[in-house]
């Protein structure tokens, strides 16, 4: 690690199981699964009913009586996190009048939902009905933007799409702006939204779970039944500063990026060598990032969904990584009871992994209860265990090639 150092000093988290990182952390701890039949829309005809949607998600909660008509579902997402984010962090109205804060989101899709109504009604109504409100909304950015007018955030705005680890890589490449000096505070995160679009797109793909065997639909990470993962959805925000600025303004300081890494599987899956060598890397390359060694690694949030090859190549990489070290190192899935958030899903564990951080209690995983054979992570268990985490590394593996990696360290005394 070189550059300034990079802290945390506050999390928003708009999620199917609370909208805080304490909120959060209690439903993983309790077991309590946001997988259920989707009430959003229809799946009539799809091979999964399953998916975990925020039900009766309200962003004048979080916004206040403000006009949202220019916001979508995704956008509103955004700018909720966003809010209880700098709400956590101290950072007020005035405060950001005064400093420049700025965000950098990733998202797998933004809106595909707003993309296809807006081509919808220009294709069946006419070009004359489309809507320019809606059109606003069809670009990738659209969120980012969206949420940095609502909460003036004047300094960098970016978004990366890297599907399933564009919010892990938001946080990374966030981290190196503010490590290189090019900016001091920024929001960093990702957020993504059910729909039957993406649900859809998914699903044809035959990558969501489905009853194929006696197991009926089974997302499920590392157990042996496994057949698919089902989709979630949600935003999830940190505050991230310069650590001279947050000690300057007296910000609690609730844990530190340390370490990053990112790498690409050409074979996007297919071939087991290529894939868990993606794996290795990214892990490897974060930790020499971060100086730390393999027993150094005190937990790992897997990115695990329940896909049957994702997750085996998932557990061979780390185990390569951290030189066959895995044996004792306690893990998490957390996707077992939130569902595949996509670019949600990496800023997800770092908020649950902080919670963990600070309450010493890891998660389990659920109905994990039959792993296959020789399996890397002996302690990847159904019930939650008592951890003292000094370094957390956080993995998102996507469906399409890409890895990240990611070490958070807990927040000094």
């Amino acid at each position: 690690m070189i550059g300034n150092r990079v802290v945390i000093t506050g999390a928003g988290v708009v999620s199917p199981l609370g909208d805080s990182p304490a909120h959060l952390h209690d439903s993983l701890c309790r077991g309590i699964s946001a997988i259920k039949p989707i009430k959003l829309f229809s799946t009539a005809g799809l091979g999964c009913p399953l998916g975990g949607e925020i039900s009766d998600f309200d962003a004048t909660k979080y916004l206040g009586q403000r006009n949202l008509r220019p916001l979508d579902r995704t956008s509103r997402l955004v700018a909720s996190a966003a809010q209880l984010a700098l709400d956590n962090a101290g950072w007020s109205i005035e405060m950001r009048n005064d400093q420049e804060v700025g965000l950098v989101l990733g998202t797998m899709f933004c809106s595909v939902h707003t993309i296809s109504e807006f081509d919808r009604r220009a294709l069946e109504a006419g070009p004359a009905y489309a809507s320019p409100m809606d059109f606003s909304n069809t670009v990738i950015n659209a969120a980012a933007g969206q949420t940095a007018i609502v909460h003036n955030l004047r300094e960098v705005n970016t978004t990366i799409s890297t599907g399933v680890t564009s919010g892990l890589e938001a946080i990374s490449y966030a981290t190196e702006l503010i490590r290189s000096g090019r900016a001091r505070a920024l929001l960093a995160g990702g957020a993504d939204e059910l729909c039957f679009e993406s649900f859809y797109g998914f699903d044809r793909a035959g990558l969501l779970c489905r009853s194929d065997n006696s197991a009926g639909d089974f997302p499920i990470p590392f157990d042996r039944r496994r057949n698919g993962s089902a989709l979630g959805e949600g935003a999830a925000l940190l505050m991230l500063e310069d650590v001279a600025l947050a000690r300057a303004r007296g910000a609690k300081i609730l844990g530190e990026v340390v370490g990053h890494g990112s790498s690409y599987d050409c074979s996007r899956g297919r071939e087991s060598g290529q894939s868990i060598d993606a794996i290795d890397s990214a892990v490897r390359q974060a930790m020499n990032d971060a100086f730390l060694l393999p027993h150094e690694i005190d937990c790992l949030s897997a990115s695990a969904n329940g896909s049957q090859t994702g997750d085996r190549h998932e557990a061979e990489g780390v185990r390569a990584a951290l030189n066959g070290q895995t044996h004792k190192l306690p893990v998490t899935a957390i996707k077992s009871m939130l569902g595949e958030t996509l670019g949600a899903s990496g800023p997800m564990q770092a908020v649950a992994l902080l919670e963990t951080m600070c309450h010493g209690v890891l998660p389990g995983i659920p109905q994990l209860d039959e792993v296959e054979q020789d399996f890397p992570f002996e302690m990847a268990r159904s019930e939650n265990q008592e951890v003292d985490v000094v370094n957390g590394l956080i993995n998102s593996i996507g469906f399409d090639g890409h890895c990240c990696s990611l070490i958070l360290s807990r927040a000094e005394a």
